[in-house]
C-alpha cells in the first residue's frame, strides 16, 4: 500500500504523520515486540519501563500511568488467584466505562485468567446464556446492574461468587457476594503465549443464541498495530473513545495507548452535547466514532465548540459518504473507514488521504479477502457476494467461538472466516459494504440478535409468531422492526406488548416498529420469508413508538 497516511495538523487541515509510508508505520509497530511477546503482560511491562509516568488510562475520576497499571494489572491478579481463579478459568465483567472493568480486565489478563466483559444491556434469558455458556465462577458487577444478576438466582448458574461495584443492596441469592476488592501485592505475570485466549467478547446471534468469541493474547496486539497504522498515531497522543469499553473497537483501543506509548480517555457514554467539549477538555488528538454518531453531531447547530479542541482525526467507520466532507470540514477531523469484527482484525482499510467516501478500502497487509459465492467460488470484481477473510500472522484473528465447535466449523469452513457480510469489490481492490446476509440487525452500534427478540415475543401468551428485521433509519443504519401474529381471539396493544419486552430483552433490541399481522410469508418448508417483510418495510399500518412517545429505559 505505501502510501503516506494522512491526518489533520493542528489547525484541522490535511496532513502527514510522522513515520513515513503506510507500510513502513506497520513495521515500526510490529517491531517493538517479538512474535513471541505479543502479550498483554509483555506489552504493558516493556512500555511501562519506558514511560513509567506518563499517563496510560483515564476514566472517570481514576488515573493510571504506564507503572500504576501494572500494580492494578499484577494486584487484581492476586486478588483473582485469592478468589479461587486459576489460568484459563473465566470471570464475567458486567460493568460501565469505569476503572472496575479494566482493573479485572488486567487482572485476568496477569494472571491468565479470561476476561469476558458482558454489554451492560443485556439481561433476562440473553444474560442467562452468556453466563452460563461461558461458565464463569466469578463476576464483577456494576450495583447499578445488580438486579439482572440477582434476577438469575434461581436459574443453577454455575457463578459462586460476585464482586459488587460502588453502592447498591448487596443480597447475595445463592452466591458470596463482597465489594471489589483492591488491588493486593504484586503477583507475577501467567506466561501466558500469543494464541492463549485472554478475553471472551459475545456478538449477536444470528439463528441462534450469542456467540461468544475467543480472541487470543496477539489479536490485540494486531488490532492496535494496524489501527495506529492507518490513524497515523504517533507517541504520546490523548486517545478519547466515547464507546463502551466492553466491546471490541474500545479495548483495541486500550492496545493502541500501550503500544504507541499514549494516553486513552475513556467517557462515560457517548454524548451528542457534550462530545467535543470532552476533546477539548482531554486534550484529546485521536477520537472513536460509529457510523450514526457523525449524523447526530452534524445535526446540532453549528458552535465555536466544533473545532475549539486539538481533536484531528477519529476512527469511524460506517459513516454516510456524503458526510464525509462535511464532518472534517465543520470539525477539523479527518475520517477513517474500514472493516472489522470481534472475530477479525482491522483487515480492510486505507488512511484517509486515499480513502473514498462510501467505500470501506482495499485489504490491509497480512490479510487475504474475497467475495464468494453460496459454495464458497471466488466471484469476479463487481458481484455482490459474501465476504471471507484469512490472517496471514498466527491469532491475529479470533480462534472460535466458546463451547460452541458447530459454530466455529460453519463460520472458519474452508479455512476462511465467513464473514456474514454482503459486499462487492471493485477491479482496483476496494470493497464496499452493502448489506448483512446473516438475519442480524445493528443498531446505534449495536448487533441485535433478531432470534433473541423473537424468542421473547413469542413468550408472551398473546403472540403465536414473531418476525423481526430491520428497517433503515434516517441515521443510515437499521431500526428494529416486528411483524407480530396474535393467538386467535387474543387482543394486545403495541405499547404493551413492549411494556412486557424491555425487562426481558436489551433497551437497544426493544422494537421500533411493530405491526400486526394475519400471517407471516413462509417457505414451502415452514421458513418465514424474511426479505419480503425488509421489501414492504414500513406501512400505514405500523406502530412506531417513537411516533407515539413511548418510552424506552436504559
Amino acid at each position: 500500500m505505501g502510501a503516506s497516511a494522512a491526518g489533520l495538523d493542528g489547525d484541522g487541515r490535511l496532513a502527514g504523520p510522522a513515520g513515513g509510508s503506510n507500510d513502513d508505520a506497520l513495521a515500526r509497530w510490529t517491531g517493538l515486540f517479538a512474535p513471541g511477546e505479543r502479550t498483554l503482560p509483555v506489552m504493558l511491562r516493556r512500555q511501562a519501563e519506558r514511560f513509567p509516568d506518563r499517563r496510560l488510562f483515564v476514566v472517570d475520576e481514576a488515573t493510571w500511568t504506564f507503572a500504576e497499571a501494572i500494580a492494578v494489572a499484577s494486584g487484581t491478579a492476586r486478588r483473582l488467584a485469592e478468589a479461587g481463579i486459576a489460568p484459563g478459568d473465566r470471570v464475567a465483567i458486567l460493568c460501565g466505562n469505569g476503572p472496575a472493568l479494566m482493573q479485572v480486565y488486567l487482572g485476568c489478563a496477569w494472571a491468565g485468567a479470561v476476561a469476558v466483559p458482558i454489554n451492560t444491556a443485556s439481561r433476562g434469558a440473553q444474560l442467562e446464556h452468556i453466563l452460563r455458556n461461558c461458565g464463569a465462577t466469578l463476576a464483577a458487577v456494576d450495583a447499578s446492574f445488580w438486579p439482572n444478576v440477582l434476577a438469575l438466582e434461581s436459574a443453577g448458574l454455575p457463578l459462586e461468587r460476585v464482586w459488587l461495584v460502588g453502592e447498591g443492596r448487596a443480597e447475595a441469592g445463592p452466591w458470596q457476594v463482597g465489594p471489589l476488592p483492591e488491588p493486593g501485592s504484586p503477583a507475577e505475570p501467567h506466561p501466558s503465549r500469543p494464541g492463549d485466549t485472554v478475553a471472551i467478547l459475545y456478538t449477536s446471534g444470528t439463528t441462534g443464541l450469542s456467540k461468544g468469541v475467543c480472541c487470543p493474547q496477539a489479536q490485540y496486539f494486531w488490532w492496535a498495530a494496524h489501527t495506529a497504522t492507518l490513524l497515523g498515531l504517533g507517541e504520546g497522543e490523548v486517545l478519547l473513545t466515547p464507546l463502551p469499553l466492553f466491546h471490541t473497537n474500545a479495548l483495541n483501543s486500550f492496545y493502541q495507548a500501550i503500544l504507541t506509548g499514549s494516553t486513552l480517555v475513556a467517557e462515560p457514554r457517548f454524548s451528542v452535547s457534550g462530545f467535543t467539549a470532552a476533546l477539548a477538555r482531554h486534550g484529546a488528538t485521536v477520537t472513536y466514532l460509529l457510523g450514526a454518531m457523525a449524523p447526530m453531531l452534524l445535526s446540532r447547530p453549528p458552535s465555536e465548540e466544533d473545532r475549539a479542541h486539538r481533536t484531528r482525526i477519529a476512527l469511524a467507520p460506517g459513516v454516510p459518504a456524503e458526510h464525509h466532507e462535511t464532518f472534517t470540514r465543520r470539525f477539523g477531523i479527518g475520517l477513517v473507514d474500514g472493516y472489522g469484527s470481534t472475530e477479525t482484525n482491522f483487515v480492510i482499510g486505507e488512511p484517509p488521504g486515499h480513502q473514498e467516501p462510501g467505500w470501506m478500502g482495499r485489504v490491509r497487509p497480512g490479510f487475504s479477502a474475497q467475495v464468494v459465492d453460496g459454495e464458497d467460488n471466488p466471484l469476479p470484481p463487481d458481484e455482490p457476494g459474501e465476504l471471507v477473510l484469512r490472517a496471514d500472522e498466527p491469532f491475529a484473528f479470533a480462534t472460535g467461538y466458546f463451547g460452541m465447535d458447530d459454530k466455529t466449523v460453519e463460520a472458519w469452513r474452508n479455512l476462511r472466516f465467513h464473514t456474514g457480510d454482503r459486499v462487492v469489490m471493485r477491479a482496483d481492490g476496494r470493497f464496499r459494504f452493502l448489506d448483512r446476509m446473516k438475519d442480524a440487525i445493528r443498531r446505534r452500534g449495536e448487533n441485535i440478535s433478531s432470534f433473541e427478540v423473537e424468542q421473547v415475543l413469542v413468550a408472551h401468551p398473546a403472540v403465536a409468531n414473531a418476525a423481526v428485521f430491520p428497517v433503515r433509519s434516517e441515521l443510515a443504519e437499521d431500526e428494529v422492526m416486528t411483524a407480530v401474529v396474535l393467538q386467535a381471539g387474543a387482543r394486545i396493544g403495541a405499547a404493551e406488548l413492549l411494556d412486557f419486552c424491555q425487562p426481558r430483552m436489551p433497551y437497544f433490541a426493544v422494537p421500533r416498529y411493530v405491526e400486526f399481522v394475519e400471517a407471516l410469508p413462509m417457505t414451502e418448508n415452514g421458513k418465514v420469508q424474511k426479505f419480503k417483510l425488509r421489501e414492504r418495510g414500513v406501512t400505514p399500518a405500523t406502530w412506531d413508538r417513537e411516533a407515539a412517545g413511548y418510552l424506552v429505559r436504559r
